[in-house]
């Protein structure tokens, strides 16, 4: 199976670069899912169903979020009606609306897709260790899915390592999302698990992670309030991984980085 995983779409310009990338990318690299984390999407404050329905229209199969899952009011309702777009599975499932994971049917074969955020410098929620672990007690590579993709959205990549790590062999994929920076660490774990600890940020780069750049800096700078946050929209830029997987075994094969747009160093897989 051949895994497109988009990173943090983040405000107009990273929509942008969704729709003017993700249709030639699913057809130039044969995906067969797509998978984009669009916590960000509504100006850099979550997302909205509009924006939702224009991704799937852009090609995306399934939405992946993290902590910023609430921040329009409206996707309260939404999401209870929309199980392709996911909110950390870690979140008290009992009290929150909407789920974790999806299983994603393509071509014959399945693929769960398992949204999870970390808990180092991040909100205190429910041990993800455990959480993956209870869903893999009911989801395992080869007998009832094909593939386990895992969107890891956190701060540390100690913590984003040490998960890949423990569920090496057991997940297909485990790639992180929140810093809006692109890690260098692709690579297939012992066990046949294709790691990356952060996809980075689809939208303008020439910013402070997605934010106009004098504003992060006046925060810095004079340690007083400022205006609100407000995204960079002036470039594009879209970035992430392919992951490929052994139909059978659902166990990576290969992982590469995307990156497309006007500021970082452009690459495309050669897998």
């Amino acid at each position: 199976m051949r895994i497109l995983f988009v990173g943090d779409v983040m405000g107009r310009s990273g929509r942008e670069a969704l729709e003017k990338y993700l249709p030639s990318l699913k057809r130039d690299l044969r995906v067969d899912i797509a998978i984009v984390n669009g916590e960000n999407a509504a100006h850099g404050r979550g997302i909205t169903e509009k924006f939702c329905n224009e991704f799937y229209e852009y090609g995306v199969d399934v939405i992946t979020t993290g902590n910023h899952i609430w921040d329009q009011r409206e996707i309260l309702k939404y999401i209870t009606r929309d199980p392709k777009l996911l909110r950390p599975a870690n979140y008290p499932n009992k009290t929150t609306p909407g789920n974790g994971y999806y299983l994603h049917e393509v071509g014959g074969q399945k693929i769960l897709v398992v949204n999870i955020m970390c808990r180092l410098f991040m909100d205190t929620l429910e041990d993800p260790f455990q959480v993956m672990e209870d869903i893999l007690s009911e989801y395992k590579m080869g007998l009832n899915c094909n593939a386990i993709f895992v969107d890891l959205h956190g701060e540390a990549t100690s913590e984003k390592m040490s998960f890949g790590h423990h569920f090496a062999g057991r997940i297909s994929a485990v790639i992180g999302t929140h810093t809006h920076v692109p890690t260098a660490d692709a690579h297939i774990m012992s066990g046949g698990t294709a790691f990356m600890c952060d996809a980075g940020m689809t939208g303008d780069y020439d910013s402070v992670i997605g934010i106009r750049k004098e504003l992060a800096i006046h925060r810095f700078t004079k340690k007083i309030p400022g205006e609100h946050f407000i995204p960079a929209n002036v470039n594009m830029m879209l970035c992430g991984a392919l992951v490929i997987t052994n139909d059978n075994t659902g166990k990576a094969k290969a992982i590469a980085p995307v990156r497309l747009g006007d500021v970082l160093t452009e690459t495309m897989p050669d897998i």
